[in-house]
């Protein structure tokens, strides 16, 4: 006889079921009768979804869905695959008592006795609302990432495959690269190499040294889509698991070619400055022994007026000339901002008188006459003497030249309540409206004609404009038009704490009235040494000297000069040194050591300051300035 198979009851699996999950708090744990009603609650049931057991047994538990679920049969849906397929397993969003939503990991399992006869379901729920929060924060962190990624448009940032075959494409790619994603998604990244590079493995290369070392970072030409060529700078970066398989490459790229073109006409620009530096130098270096012998000639032919007449032009012309290299390495010093002003309260008759006396030769030869109104009293602006008066000799060098007939030429000082007006006006060629527009352009000209009969580099107005402009000032032109003259007006701020009473500087020294002084020059040159002491001797002074570093130094330990006419570029030992070297010598205290140099930028002047000379003369020098440094050596040179 065989044994009754046992038929247990639903309720006495709620009695046994209950005792062993009660105290479950992590997971809700529950029994559900075959058509969905709740018949058992344990604590991480309450916990969970926040009803008491007497709140929620005997209720169906449809009301832990959202009202879509409920409206799409799932529930019940859920309990049919239960019951087909003995189990299913679910992840979504559940209700619970106070309507919140949690993410549930749903399980139900059906329940049968012996025969199969169907009891009931066995539900387990986890909530995961925590973990699915993070992982919608990842999720939205990812879908920035690669939102901010896809549109980046100055960088190329990309993916490769371990492989080397492109597997991400952004538009900055697309933009610097010129393929679409569909183009070149699954190509290999050696499509970016020039062919030589190619030949010679680098891309191969490369991604083996980001095996190695994680990274790798590189500068050089690369190839579009349509194979013309662009700087880049391309970061190379490799990509590992927590288990360190190399999952792929991430590869960011940056079109710098602009940047190489900028620091290409940077380093041409800089090659320049130094070409002209070294021009300027070159040129003054044989031009200082002509103006000296010039104005030895002067000296000596004063009784033969055909000598003078010849001597005056030679001036003339070698003035004109060092005139157009100080003004082509002013501009180049201006535009890049490396000119120094040296400021303080100066009268505007000071600079003016000095402007003067520059250009006043040039104007007689052309036969102007040149009208000057000032007030009688100072008028003070905080500036550089020296720069100032280039401005107006430049001005007035301009009129002349645009004047063909003898003609007046018009300069006038008018002190206004902040700022004083310098008007230079004549009644030469005059500007059409077009050209007042352009006339202070870098290499701008009135006259471009073939015949150019004026001259010039175009320069001139430029310096002009950049000077006045660094002090603060303005200036302005004004023309009828064609054939009526023109005006330039320099307007120029008081000085805010002009000094009471001031004498207006003067450049002119009498060449044979001061006293008698001890002079050593020193230059490797030696038609330029020869001249400068031919033509202080001439002035009545004892000179001696001496054409290098070593042999000045020890003629100086004899000769005791009281000042020392000392160039700067020379071999083996320069001018620096050989200054350096004086000042550390007891015996040579209080002498005075002038550099007399090509070199005349504002860096040669502050290096000459710190290796211990006292001024700073360009070649070839003034003689004015010069006759002036000899006779009263311990105050401020003009140069």
């Amino acid at each position: 006889m065989m044994p009754p198979s046992p038929d247990f009851s639903l309720h006495e699996i709620e009695q046994h079921f209950t005792e062993l999950v009660a105290g479950v708090e992590d997971h809700a744990i529950f029994l559900l009768d075959e058509n969905g009603i709740i018949r058992s609650w344990n604590a991480g049931a309450e916990r969970i979804k926040g009803y008491k057991p007497n709140e929620i047994i005997g209720l169906s538990f449809t009301r832990f869905y959202t009202q879509d679920a409920i409206d799409s049969g799932w529930p019940q849906e859920e309990l049919r695959r239960a019951a087909s397929g003995g189990r299913i397993q679910d992840e979504g969003w559940r209700v619970r008592k106070d309507g919140s939503q949690i993410w549930a990991n749903v399980v139900i399992t059906s329940l049968r006795n012996t025969d199969g006869k169907l009891r009931g379901f066995l539900k387990i729920t986890r909530d995961l609302t925590e973990r699915k929060e993070a992982e919608e924060r990842l999720r939205q962190s990812e879908e920035r990432l690669r939102l901010m990624v896809e549109s980046v448009q100055d960088y190329a940032i990309f993916m490769l495959e371990p492989d080397g075959r492109v597997a991400t494409w952004n538009l900055g790619a697309e933009r610097i690269k010129g393929y679409t994603a569909t183009e070149i998604i699954g190509r290999h990244f050696s499509e970016f190499y020039s062919s030589e590079d190619v030949a010679n493995g680098k891309p191969a290369n490369e991604l083996e040294v980001v095996k190695r070392d994680g990274r790798i970072e590189d500068e050089g030409w690369r190839v579009r889509k349509d194979r013309t060529q662009f700087w880049a700078n391309v970061v190379i970066t490799a990509l590992y698991d927590t288990k360190g398989e190399l999952h792929g490459f991430a590869k960011i790229t940056r079109d710098l070619t602009h940047k190489r073109h900028v620091e290409q006409l940077q380093l041409a620009d800089r090659h320049k400055n130094e070409f002209l530096a070294m021009l300027a130098h070159e040129l003054r270096n044989p031009l200082a022994p002509i103006r000296n012998g010039v104005e030895l000639l002067k000296i000596a032919s004063r009784d033969e007026p055909a000598i003078q007449q010849t001597t005056v032009m030679m001036e003339r012309q070698i003035v004109h000339l060092m005139r157009l290299v100080d003004d082509l390495l002013d501009v180049s010093r201006i535009v890049t901002g490396k000119i120094h002003l040296v400021s303080q309260p100066i009268d505007v008759g000071a600079f003016v008188e000095r402007a003067i006396e520059e250009i006043q030769p040039a104007i007689d030869a052309r036969g102007h006459e040149l009208m000057l109104t000032r007030p009688a009293r100072p008028i003070f602006v905080d500036g550089d003497l020296v720069r100032l008066s280039q401005v107006v000799s430049n001005l007035l060098s301009n009129a002349s030249k645009y004047t063909d007939k003898p003609s007046q030429i018009w300069l006038t000082i008018e002190p206004g309540k902040d700022e004083v007006a310098i008007r230079v006006r004549d009644n030469g060629v005059g500007m059409t409206g077009d050209e007042l527009t352009r006339i202070f352009n870098l290499f701008e000209q009135a006259d471009t004609s073939i015949a150019r009969a004026r001259g010039g580099l175009g320069i001139g107005l430029t310096l002009v404009k950049r000077i006045v402009e660094m002090h603060g000032g303005s200036v302005t032109a004004t023309s009828e038009g064609l054939g009526i003259g023109s005006e330039l007006t320099v307007h120029l701020p008081l000085a805010k704490n002009a000094p009471a009473t001031q004498a207006a500087l003067s450049t002119r020294c009498a060449a044979n009235g001061g006293p008698r002084r001890r002079v050593l020059i020193v230059d490797d040159n030696v038609d330029a040494a020869t001249s400068v002491e031919h033509l202080l001797r001439a002035w009545g002074h004892d000179v001696q000297s001496a054409f290098n570093g070593p042999s000045a130094i020890e003629k100086a330990k004899h000769f005791q000069p009281q000042i020392v006419l000392l160039d700067i570029g020379m071999p083996g030992m320069n001018g620096y040194d050989v200054a350096k070297a004086m000042r550390s010598v007891p015996e040579f205290e209080g002498m005075v050591i002038a550099a007399l140099t090509g070199y005349g930028q504002t860096e040669d002047r502050l290096r000459s300051k710190e290796a211990g000379f006292n001024h700073h003369l360009v070649k070839p020098p003034d003689p004015t300035t010069l006759a002036a440094l000899i006779a009263s050596p311990n105050a401020e040179t003009l140069n």
